[in-house]
């Protein structure tokens, strides 16, 4: 593992801010809960990456409810200019959509679509 990315998650430093609807066995999500730190797929763009989820206020998000989180990803060079608020994303584990969130803030200024 990059030594970056060991760092990045060690000690995140959120970059946005977002809300997260964590979808129900039946709807094709996950079979367990997802625990704050849960690091699936953050898939946008038709891309995936990697990025830290540090939950807000809970530890735990059960299936089909939402939770509001911060974001860190591992290579923010990636990002630079790909957010606005109400920007749509998925969380993956591999093909499987586990996950549909929405940016709500974004907190690294370089982050911000300019329109």
């Amino acid at each position: 593992m990059n030594t970056n990315q060991l760092n990045r998650f060690t000690n995140p430093i959120p970059e946005l801010r977002a809300n997260i609807y964590y979808l129900l066995e039946k709807e094709g999500g996950r079979k367990t809960s997802v625990r704050n730190g849960y690091r699936g797929q953050f898939h946008y763009d038709g891309k995936d990456w990697n990025a830290c989820q540090a939950f807000i206020d809970k530890e735990i998000c059960l299936l089909g409810e939402t939770v509001d989180c911060y974001l860190t990803t591992a290579s923010p060079q990636f990002h630079i200019q790909k957010f606005y608020v109400g920007k749509e994303f998925e969380v993956r584990e591999g093909t499987r959509i586990v996950g549909i969130g929405i940016i709500t803030e974004i907190l690294r200024p370089d982050f911000c679509l300019e329109q």
